[in-house]
């Protein structure tokens, strides 16, 4: 018996623990499987890092997959499934990753991106046989059952979000999300301790496990708290799944609730939701119809964290007290203060706009794996960081945010960087400059749009085969939706180009960011 079973009390031992739309396992079954995945993966050559990277869509494996690495004192590193071969290939050798899960439709990108970088280890479940590809029904077959040792050092995720120089950059699971423990058995008590804190129930995974957020919910699996994934969102799936499993917990983004909302009203009123007892939202801005209809809707459940993978919840705030100040994302939460900081680099006061920074009290910050530049880049003083928006606090405290400082992009909850497509747009013969901002979406907040530059204005490249050549370098998710053909984008003499005058003719009011 495991350090993730004895927690469990004796009556629950054979209920749901972990379910998706095609599997499920009880307390039991979970305990015995991870038992079988802990102690192969101690037989595997994990390097000097002891990383092991998923990249897979939502499942029951890639959950039980996540706490496999964690009980056997590994660091997982969560990849977008979306991300092409060579993206894929960048994320293994920079965190040097020695063994790659995949699920049927990843294999093939994971197994190319393995070859290219010497991962010889690729484990996948649910998957057609493939050349260099352990299935994941013999990587446990061929383990043993018996109680793995809890006596190693849990090691946080290392998370990888898209770098303004076009490379993503890594970032340990902070303390906040991830607190230290000497050993596994004891990592699991203080998770057990986080989980009595929540409402008691089921927890419902409707976003990817690679984000932060959603990731969460695994964590909280392993201190006793049932989880149900979806492999993809769908609005009146999720709203069955709620009242099937009488869901209590789940994290979303404002997208989530957009599409929800979008459903027509017979269809919202068909599915009982009143077993939801927090409902946390974050990744995005929530545009205050959307945020009010929710609680209309759900109850006053709605708990919005603010913050960063880097840095973790850096400011929160309930529905009672958002009612009380719509708009605000809440109050700075311990062990973080807010500081807003003048273009002169002077402390400003309540309602006066600056840069929003945070001091982290136990001195930490935020740090970038492999990355000093970066981390001290992100930081004015030791442990007072910025996450790269402006604001102001009110004369309680309640922080609003008005703008961004960079030119990221978020949407429907994704860090999106401009300067990552640039460099992709640039290579085309045809384009001579261009800018890529964010535009307003009705469903995802914002999205990208391409102001291009190109060689010959009279006879421009087509959307579509910029389209087709920037997939070609970037995942998807990444590329601008639209393009739209220049003859300047107003770069300065110092080759500066004033990104928030170029989006202001698409914004309705003065905010140029989503929410």
């Amino acid at each position: 018996m495991s350090a993730l079973i004895t927690g469990v009390a004796e009556a629950e031992r054979n209920t749901l623990a972990l379910a998706d739309e095609r599997a499920q396992f009880t307390w039991a079954e979970l305990d015995a499987l991870l038992n079988r995945a802990v102690n192969g993966l101690l037989e595997l050559d994990l390097g000097a890092e002891r990383r092991v990277a998923v990249f897979a869509p939502n499942s029951a494996e890639s959950a039980a997959a996540y706490i496999a690495i964690l009980l056997a004192g590994a660091s997982s590193v969560p990849v977008n499934f979306h991300l092409t071969t060579d993206e894929l290939v960048y994320i293994l050798n920079d965190s040097a990753a020695r063994v790659l899960f995949v699920g049927e439709e990843t294999a093939d990108v994971g197994l190319a991106a393995a070859a290219k970088c010497g991962v010889s280890q690729v484990i996948g479940w649910r998957c057609a046989p493939r050349g260099g590809l352990t299935a994941w029904e013999d990587f446990l077959a061929n383990a043993a059952e018996t109680s793995p040792p809890e006596h190693m050092r849990p090691l946080p995720h290392l998370h990888y979000t898209s770098g303004t120089t076009g490379k993503p950059k890594a970032t340990q699971t902070p303390p906040v999300y991830f607190p230290p423990a000497e050993t596994i058995d004891r990592y699991i008590a203080a998770q057990r301790e986080r989980v009595a804190l929540l409402p008691k129930g089921v927890g419902l995974a409707v976003g990817p496990l690679y984000h932060t957020g959603p990731l969460t919910m695994v964590r909280a699996l392993a201190g006793g708290a049932p989880l149900v994934t979806m492999q993809s969102f769908d609005p009146e799936n999720a709203l069955k799944l709620i009242e099937r499993h009488k869901v209590a917990n789940s994290v979303m983004v404002p997208t989530h609730f957009q599409r929800l909302l979008a459903l027509p009203e017979d269809v919202r009123a068909r599915y009982d939701v009143s077993s939801v007892k927090r409902l946390a939202h974050t990744g995005a801005a929530c545009p205050r119809d959307a945020k009010q209809r929710m609680i209309d809707w759900f109850g006053p459940v709605l708990v919005e964290a603010y913050g960063g993978t880097e840095a973790g919840t850096t400011a929160a705030i309930t529905s009672e007290e958002w009612l009380r100040k719509p708009g605000s994302v809440g109050k700075a939460a311990a062990p973080f203060e807010a500081v807003i900081i003048g273009d002169g680099g002077q402390p400003l006061g309540a309602n006066e706009v600056g840069v929003l920074y945070f001091r982290d009290t136990t001195g930490r910050g935020i740090i970038y794996h492999n990355d000093p530049e970066k981390t001290a880049a992100a930081h004015i003083a030791p442990g007072v960081f910025t996450l790269g928006e402006m604001g102001y606090f009110d004369e309680e405290g309640y922080i609003f945010i008005t703008d961004r400082v960079s030119d990221m992009v978020v949407s429907g909850g994704v860090n999106l960087y401009p300067a990552e497509v640039e460099h992709v747009l640039l290579l085309h013969a045809d384009v001579q400059d261009v800018a890529v901002i964010g535009v307003p979406n009705a469903e995802m907040g914002e999205e990208l749009k391409a102001l291009v530059v190109p060689r010959d204005l009279n006879a421009p490249p087509s959307a579509d085969e910029l389209n087709q050549f920037c997939r070609a370098h970037l995942a998807g998710y990444k590329c601008p939706r639209s393009y739209e053909f220049f003859a300047d984008i107003g770069r300065n003499a110092m080759g500066k180009v004033n990104k928030r005058e170029l989006r202001r003719p698409y914004w309705p009011t003065e905010r140029t960011i989503g929410g």
